[in-house]
């Protein structure tokens, strides 16, 4: 019986080591995101070559935001580099700012490389006109998170939701969500796009509010494409 103790006592030391551990990074991590994007330092970074096309909708509600997933074949390159589309999701409100301007929404396009490495695209929304890639989103929400939704008659191309101009900040980013693994490449588009406070209102009425507050930025350095 004086066994029992000593168990639950190294039961305890053991999640002791593991779980705060999991969550130091988005605690104590000195590159996480979103940021409030102020200083930058302009280059000549490479254009943003987004090489998506049309292809059947697979949409899912997954609990906190609605998401769009791609299979192989949606490639983004940046200079040498090249992309693969995994999926976008959105996120209220949008997460990063600009120059202190909180957004209402934010679509996050999120990308791997052939070696692993994780890019997020950020289009930043201002309310205003109606969006048509959100016009055809939102009435083919899943009643329930319970998983992807193929829909082989509407197409979707993920183009549809970048802004005429590519301009772009660049920064080392994390996830937004636990376990904040950093090492994330975030290209935040300058240019937002628009849509209506209908369609953010019915989006808000599925959904809470989802996006993390800011981050410090710890003497990261933004870069900001010419």
């Amino acid at each position: 019986m004086r066994l029992l103790p000593a168990l639950l006592l190294t039961l305890l030391w053991l999640l002791c080591l593991t779980v705060p551990a999991a969550a130091s990074v988005c605690d104590s991590g000195k590159r996480q995101s979103p940021i409030d994007i102020q200083a930058t330092l302009r280059k000549p970074l490479p254009a943003l070559d987004f090489q998506y096309q049309s292809v059947p909708l697979r949409i899912a509600d997954d609990g906190h935001t609605v998401r769009v997933r791609f299979a192989p074949g949606q490639t983004l390159r940046i200079g040498s580099e090249r992309y693969a589309l995994q999926q976008f999701h959105f996120h209220t409100p949008g997460g990063d700012r600009i120059a202190g301007e909180d957004f209402p929404m934010a679509a996050h396009l999120l990308h791997k490389s052939t070696s692993g490495q994780l890019l997020a695209v950020v289009v930043l929304f201002r309310t205003g006109a109606e969006n048509p890639v959100l016009g055809r989103l939102l009435p083919l929400i899943p009643a329930r998170a319970d998983g992807d939704h193929v829909h082989p008659d509407v197409r979707i191309h993920a183009g549809d939701l970048l802004p005429s101009g590519h301009g772009y900040y660049r920064y080392t980013g994390s996830l937004t969500a636990p376990p904040c693994t950093e090492g994330v490449d975030w290209l935040v588009l300058k240019q937002p796009v628009e849509l209506s406070s209908a369609q953010l209102a019915l989006y808000r009425q599925r959904f809470s509010d989802n996006a993390r507050t800011v981050q410090p930025l710890h003497q990261r350095v933004v870069l900001e494409s010419q």
